[in-house]
């Protein structure tokens, strides 16, 4: 008597729950709406287990299964659990309607939720299927939220629906055009570009409109995005061109193994979190602060090493100083090769590194931010040791005559070898930098080189602010060039600019100034 009166008490949501067991898309398609709105604790698990087709039927006993992610299963009416699925059963089909079907119901199950991220996620799910079936929900919802921006991506979302709801007012379609306006990103410029022949004529006018003005604010938005991605590229150039700056116009010094130095800072910074991972894993967040000065020190003490063996015997010979330097970074290459190996290694970001925020319409990442500002740290900290200590005044002196600096007692020998040690230094905490946004290889270095001899040749050999100015420069015209011409016709561009920049100035933007400089 159960088994035959048991359909008589069937409830809409289990009358809902079998139409499943038609597998047809349209009788799909009901029991989605109907279950979304039914208030049932095992709608979301229902609709969750479709989109992730685990929702089992089997048409001989009419029954739908839930298959959780551990194996399990449960009844989808009645959320018993159950001791297997029927051999029998099969997966509930989706086609690319019911798919957005489901995402909208998804989006209005969750839209009231307590979680703030998980309304917004909800709100913009909604958005972008814009299915009729959840208009109530985020109605609702709107009515209820108090959070500012939660409450705009609603207002969005309601605006997308109604701009395809047949049966919307005129008047109803032009405020959701408006609406959708002010969003200003590519969503609304797609949905706004796809509303169809079949609006009204004073819709699709202000459609087309809407279309036009988020194009403008885009392709501005755009120059913004590249202006960006120059500063954070030109703050690289800068970080790697510091040191050789201070080398080139101090020592006259061309220095090929220069971004073996940045190398061995990559190394050092890698040694580190090696260290940190395998005996102090809570100090990873601090494993970079750790980095800058031990990589300082590594780079800069082999820098001093250099200077004394090689460099000090071969002044007033720049040729021979640029094939004994080039030399040295194929020797300290294969020395890395035979230590660590010729494979990239592995450098994590720490928590405070990771991720990005977007402002406006552009994407920022925490670690190119964190490296711009680090850059200009430097750039200020050096500035202030040339001009406040004994060591920087002694440096500006031989680069400005060192002759007459070395005829007033300063040792022009040890003023050297400090130099190419910080020059090598500030390559070496750049290496740290550097291992957060590139592979940590032995020819890390060489990717740089070229391009901070460009760098220096252009701001004034031994200047620190035409570097600054230099690297910045050639930073924002790289990133705008490689949109047009690509990257390799890009920084071929430069190249050639450069070269008729230097012809004009052959001391870069700003000279040095001084009798034996400028003799």
């Amino acid at each position: 008597m159960i088994a035959f009166t048991g359909p008589a008490f069937a409830g809409p949501f289990e009358d809902a729950v079998a139409k499943f067991t038609t597998d047809d898309f349209s009788d799909s398609e009901e029991a989605v709406d109907a279950i979304a709105s039914s208030g049932s604790p095992l709608a979301y698990p229902i609709i969750s287990a479709l989109k992730d087709e685990r929702l089992m039927f089997d048409a001989d006993t009419k029954k739908v299964y839930i298959k959780q992610e551990d194996g399990k299963a449960v009844d989808a009416a009645t959320g018993a659990p159950v001791d297997a699925i029927p051999d029998s059963a099969s997966a509930v089909s989706l086609n690319n309607k019911l798919r957005r079907h489901i995402e909208a119901a998804l989006g209005g199950l969750t839209l009231q939720s307590p979680n703030l991220d998980a309304r917004i996620s909800a709100a913009k799910s909604v958005f972008k299927s814009h299915e009729e079936a959840a208009l109530p929900a985020v109605e609702g919802a709107l009515a209820k939220e108090t959070d500012r921006t939660a409450k705009a991506f609603l207002a969005q979302a309601r605006a997308a629906i109604i701009l395809f709801k047949s049966d919307a007012a005129e008047v109803d379609k032009l405020e959701a055009v408006a609406t959708i306006r002010s969003r200003g990103d590519q969503d609304a410029l797609a949905m706004l570009s796809d509303i169809g022949t079949d609006q009204p004529p004073a819709v699709a006018k202000a459609a087309a409109s809407a279309v036009s003005s988020i194009q403008n604010s885009l392709a501005i938005w755009s120059g913004v995005q590249n202006a960006w991605y120059g500063l954070s590229l030109g703050s690289v150039l800068l970080l790697a061109a510091i040191g050789l700056a201070i080398t080139f116009g101090v020592m006259g010094v061309i220095n090929m193994a220069h971004g073996e130095m940045v190398m061995l800072g990559a190394y050092t910074t890698f040694v580190v979190q090696e260290v940190i991972r395998t005996r102090y894993p809570g100090l990873f967040d601090y494993s970079l602060l750790i980095a800058v000065p031990l990589a300082f020190l590594v780079a800069g003490a082999i820098g001093v090493l250099i200077e004394r063996s090689i460099i000090r015997f071969l002044y007033g010979r720049p040729l021979e100083t640029l094939l004994a330097t080039w030399g040295l970074s194929l020797v300290l290459q294969q020395a890395v090769r035979t230590i660590f190996g010729p494979t990239n290694r592995e450098v994590g970001n720490p928590s405070w590194m990771s991720g990005a925020f977007e402002l406006g319409q552009i994407t920022i990442t925490y670690n190119r931010l964190w490296i711009l500002c680090f850059t200009l740290a430097v750039f200020v900290i050096l500035l202030a040791m040339l001009r406040f200590t004994a060591l920087g005044l002694e440096m500006r002196a031989v680069t400005q005559n060192r002759r007459m600096a070395a005829s007033m007692g300063i040792a022009t020998s040890r003023v050297d070898a400090l130099t190419f040690g910080l020059g090598s230094g500030i390559a070496g905490i750049a290496g740290v930098a550097l291992s957060q946004i590139d592979n940590v290889s032995p020819n890390l270095g060489q990717g740089y080189i070229i391009d901070s001899f460009m760098v220096v040749v252009f701001g004034g050999v031994g200047n620190l602010w035409g570097t600054l100015v230099g690297a910045f420069t050639l930073g924002i015209a790289n990133k705008f060039l490689e949109p047009v011409a690509g990257a390799v016709l890009g920084k071929i561009a430069i190249l050639v600019l450069i070269i008729l920049f230097i012809q004009k100035r052959p001391r870069g933007l700003f000279a040095l100034k001084g009798r034996a400089v400028e003799a």
